[in-house]
């Protein structure tokens, strides 16, 4: 496969640590395209659940050739059934292997309007980018985490209490770690960034910084 020349950054996270949000930051300062990796697979997590009859790998081949970013901007992949049946859904090496196919078109054959991209996952500077320019493990404590993730379901008006969220991210966290292909790991190279006691912005002041300097050099 042959790579444009790009500014291309990975980050890899465990559950609520803020890398969503510090990836569209990075996007928008760096005019780099974004992909929500987690996203597909809360989307393909939503289908198993919705077509429990339907669902196939065929299936699920023709939903993500078609599918839309836009679409994984949608609410309903937002909920707690959603994130494990996702997390369960990752475990699948097939699945995986059609993914994959979609998350590298999106980091090395972004719209050309874009100046390379930015992803985040849980294996993408191990498996999915390995040879990106940028590669950051961004992470937070577990209580930091369920602290954010609570506020958010409560933003969405979503009725569930803190301490069930503290255990689902658990349950997350083990699967993401202990799954057999593609698991949650730091890797030699990538830079770690906790975000337990940063704000946003002196989150991103600090990527900012490490971008920057390679960027001039």
């Amino acid at each position: 496969m042959i790579k444009k020349k790009l500014i291309t950054v990975a980050i890899d996270s465990p559950a609520a640590s803020g890398a969503g949000t510090q990836s569209k930051l990075i996007a928008k300062h760096y005019n780099l395209f974004y992909l929500d990796t987690g996203k597909i697979y809360r989307y393909i997590g939503f289908l198993k659940l919705k077509f429990k009859n339907k669902f196939s790998y065929n299936f699920l081949k023709k939903k993500i050739i078609n599918l839309k970013l836009k679409t994984l901007l949608s609410k309903n992949l937002l909920s707690d059934d959603v994130a494990i049946s996702a997390a369960n859904i990752a475990r699948d090496k097939k699945i995986r292997d059609i993914v994959h196919k979609f998350q590298q078109r999106c980091a090395y054959y972004p719209p050309k309007k874009f100046d390379g991209s930015v992803l985040d996952g849980r294996d993408i500077t191990s498996v999915q980018m390995k040879d990106a320019m940028f590669k950051f493990f961004i992470t937070a404590s577990l209580k930091t985490r369920a602290i954010r993730r609570f506020r958010e379901y409560k933003s969405l008006q979503k009725q569930i209490s803190y301490n069930k969220v503290l255990k689902s991210i658990k349950k997350r966290d083990k699967l993401d770690r202990t799954r057999k292909y593609g698991p949650l790991k730091k890797t030699k190279d990538s830079i770690l960034i906790n975000t337990s006691k940063l704000s946003k912005k002196a989150c991103f002041k600090k990527i900012k910084a490490i971008m920057d300097r390679k960027l001039k050099n």
